[in-house]
């Protein structure tokens, strides 16, 4: 999903990495702007350890507590963040570089509905849930949701309000204590959302080590992955969570992967256009495309591609890139690029210098190897990291912006014939996250989502799946493994125990030793009846049964 120093690693790109600058203090700095925010102190590895006993202690009284309390507690985050929403909106601006209406859209609001959607029906998905007993009539079978302990949380850089109170939300409800390593890229918001959980826990009568924000490069996150949790989150990209992985696999720590896309989005020929070229500028841009589930392919067919191309590369071209006006902060215009604007904007800043430079190769790539640019296809004014929303045509498999994840404003064009080489052409990728499927036609669009292979699939609005919060949210391939959302996301959270109770006390013990001489025959004739097929096996297994326990009977009177 983004380059993120999870574990130890050297880094991908050219840029002078943050830990080559201060290695005891992270220097973090608005992407839009380049003004510096602060400094954050790293957290070492040895603290990393510490915090996580901490938060160990504060959980083990916090998982006696009733889904009654851990309501109240969400509902009081639910309270602040709302109440909050302008100062926590203008926080994700200043340390990501987006939009204020990215912000607002992108973070408080699916915060506030996980919030909502827990505290309405955590209970439900997370209460002991009563299953078949099978065979055993005289037994009642139950399953437990226990909470697993303390649950690590690697997040990027993308969204970073939205990124730490997303995973914690479900594991706190769960009856867990979490521990969150922060992206470098943006520290800086981390106080204030510590602050958060602070705030809230307090009020609540709660040990704030319930929730813990720790900050630093790989070291850091590598410690976390081995340093003792029961269970890690990790949201970023391929390579680094791979290398998460293979950290974990030292204490077998279970993981959940939410890993990079390469979204399909899918314009048929009966599709309604002008619904299409919105929705694909919101797959494209929002967020600048620094967003897991962009569509990154716009797969349209041949029928209405001159159509679709003409409309979208228009709406792109009018869209206005710059630092997103904040209070007190509107000196220069839109166009200025470095200072806050005046007017709104519609595309903010890329929020790592190391990202920009993958999309400036990635369009190079394709450029040279036959794409045309419609729009965009530039840096924008320095000093922030900009660049402009971009419509690319002409892209084919060989380029390198149809395999590798962009994860900028790039809107790249492919023609296809129809429906058969849509869905070909969207498989054609190692990433499964999530497609959209723009179409008037309910069978066709039912038949296409089952057919494109990804976590979920939107049907005539992009992104959806995400904010329906009763879906489970993930991926397949190399997008990852695991759920976040929905009953599968919370029961992530813990540990779903079996248990076979009595439902009547026969008393009888079950005595399989020592083994007697007819024990054989016995279970083999039991089996046949409740498990060959038709009626007349299962009549002779019955018969053949119940002589084998009279002929038992008869050989225990005759011993002495």
């Amino acid at each position: 999903m983004s380059i993120e120093h999870a574990v130890p690693v050297a880094s991908p790109v050219t840029a002078v990495a943050p830990e080559a600058r201060a290695p005891a203090t992270i220097r973090c700095f608005d992407p839009a702007t380049q003004e510096p925010l602060g400094e954050v102190p790293v957290t070492s590895p040895a603290e990393v350890v510490e915090r996580i006993a901490r938060a160990r202690r504060a959980q083990a009284r916090w998982a006696e507590t009733s889904f009654d309390e851990r309501r109240r507690v969400l509902g009081l985050l639910l309270e602040h963040v709302t109440s909050h929403a302008d100062e926590l909106a203008e926080l994700v601006v200043r340390d990501s570089g987006k939009t204020r209406e990215n912000a607002m859209l992108g973070e408080i609001w699916p915060v506030c509905e996980k919030l909502r959607y827990t505290v309405a029906h955590g209970e439900q998905h997370l209460r002991p849930e009563r299953r078949s007993a099978g065979v055993f009539p005289h037994k009642r079978a139950v399953v437990l949701y226990q909470p697993l302990g303390v649950i690590g949380v690697i997040c990027p850089w993308n969204y970073p309000l939205q990124n730490v109170l997303g995973p914690t939300i479900p594991a706190l409800f769960a009856g867990n204590a979490v521990v969150v390593k922060v992206s470098e890229w943006t520290a800086w918001s981390s106080a204030r959302i510590q602050a958060i959980f602070d705030t809230v826990l307090r009020a609540a009568g709660h040990d704030t080590d319930l929730v813990q924000l720790v900050n630093g490069y790989g070291d850091t996150g590598a410690a976390l992955v081995s340093g003792g949790v029961d269970k890690i989150v990790f949201t970023g990209s391929v390579e680094n969570g791979r290398r998460v992985l293979a950290e974990s696999a030292k204490t077998l720590t279970p993981v959940v992967l939410e890993l990079g896309g390469k979204d399909a989005f899918i314009v048929c020929d009966d599709a309604d256009l002008e619904q299409a070229a919105h929705a694909a500028l919101a797959g494209a841009f929002i967020a600048c495309g620094q967003n897991c589930l962009a569509a990154e392919r716009m797969l349209v067919f041949d029928a209405v591609y001159e159509r679709f191309v003409t409309r979208v590369t228009e709406l792109a071209a009018s869209l206005r890139v710059g630092a997103s006006p904040l209070p007190g902060a509107h000196a220069g215009t839109v166009a200025s690029g470095g200072a806050r604007a005046e007017a709104p904007v519609d595309l903010g800043a890329i929020t790592t210098p190391p990202q920009l430079a993958v999309v400036e190769r990635l369009v190079a790539d394709a450029v040279a190897r036959g794409a045309r640019v419609l729009t965009g296809g530039r840096r924008g004014r320095a000093p922030g990291l900009f660049y402009e929303p971009t419509v690319l045509e002409g892209c084919t498999p060989d380029m390198a912006i149809l395999q590798e994840e962009t994860f900028g404003p790039i809107l790249c064009l492919v023609r296809v014939a129809g429906e058969a080489q849509a869905i070909s052409t969207a498989n054609a990728t190692r990433f499964g996250l999530s497609a959209t499927v723009m179409t008037r036609d309910r069978a066709r669009a039912e038949r296409m989502a089952r057919a494109i292979v990804a976590g979920g699939t939107s049907v005539n609005d992009f992104g959806l799946t995400y904010m329906a919060m009763d879906l489970p949210f993930g991926g397949v391939r190399n997008s990852g493994f695991g759920r976040l959302n929905g009953r599968e996301g919370l029961r992530a959270c813990t540990n779903p125990k079996a248990v076979l109770y009595d439902r009547l006390p026969f008393g009888l013990p079950a005595k399989l030793y020592p083994v007697g001489r007819f024990d054989y025959e016995l279970a083999g004739s039991a089996i046949q009846a409740l498990y060959a097929p038709g009626l007349g096996r299962k009549l002779a297994g019955a018969w053949q049964a119940l002589r084998t326990v009279v002929r038992a009977r008869r050989a225990a009177g005759r011993t002495p």
